[in-house]
């Protein structure tokens, strides 16, 4: 599916990024990456970015803290977003992700293809969901287009 928008891949460690980058480079999609929280919510700003994969800890702003900015942003609130982590199983960071409304939350190291599987699903839902957004604003611009300044006619109610 061509599409100038990309998956941004966020870590602050550069080894964990060229894997993470080795591993999604099959599938195909434009890929971009960032080494830390501002740069990714600068980059998610600037548009054109269909998917985070994202780094939970990192120094100054933590994944959480681009997820929430992100959720707050209209422009950037349906962005699909799988956090990272290689601290292990943390309930409470599990509860707050999900809570956030990321779609996945992954243990490094991460096993590449069940990322390219998650990564393809999510990309691909994205897209589509862009894809109607896109043609119910077409639909509704068409609709103005034909009534302008009008309502939409009434019919008579039959006793």
């Amino acid at each position: 599916m061509p599409s100038d928008a990309k998956i941004l891949i966020v870590d602050d460690h550069e080894d964990t990024l060229y894997a993470l980058e080795s591993a999604l480079s099959p599938l195909g999609y434009r890929l971009g990456r960032a080494t830390g929280g501002d740069e990714a919510l600068k980059e998610v700003l600037r548009g054109q970015v269909a998917l985070l994969v994202l780094d939970v800890r990192m120094p100054g702003v933590s994944g959480l803290d681009v997820v929430r900015y992100m959720r707050r942003v209209e422009q950037t609130q349906h962005i699909p977003v799988i956090l990272l982590t290689g601290f292990g199983p943390d309930t409470e960071l599990t509860a707050t992700a999900f809570a956030l409304g990321v779609a996945d939350l992954l243990m490094k190291p991460v096993d590449p293809w069940a990322l390219r599987t998650k990564v393809r699903y999510l990309y691909e839902a994205q897209q589509r969901h862009q894809n109607l957004e896109r043609e119910l604003r077409d639909l509704r611009a068409r609709v103005r287009e034909h009534q302008p300044g009008t309502d939409p006619p009434r019919h008579p109610r039959t006793p």
